[in-house]
């Protein structure tokens, strides 16, 4: 079986935040499914990022298959080297 991996969306939803950022950011985090030995999903906290990168990130996990558990920063760096896609993470 195959590691499978999501976003789930959480936000922004703090009405200070998004007055002070603005509204196109997205945050959340990567769910992880299927890995052996695990009986619940994994995830990964996802930091806000502008929300096209969050989009494109979301389509690209939901077409990744790995046979072993990728690590958040290997995830990231996969996803820009595959897409020529630099994430804009926010920056308080």
């Amino acid at each position: 079986m195959a590691i499978q991996y999501s976003t789930n969306w959480m936000g922004p939803i703090n009405s200070d935040w998004i007055a002070k950022h603005g509204e196109h950011w997205a945050a959340g985090r990567i769910d992880i499914y299927d890995v052996p030995g695990e009986h619940y999903p994994l995830e990964y906290s996802l930091p806000p990022m502008h929300v096209e990168d969050w989009n494109a990130l979301s389509d690209w996990l939901d077409t990744l298959e790995t046979k072993e558990l990728l690590s958040f920063e290997e995830l990231i760096l996969r996803f820009q080297w595959a897409t020529k896609t630099e994430i804009r993470w926010c920056k308080e």
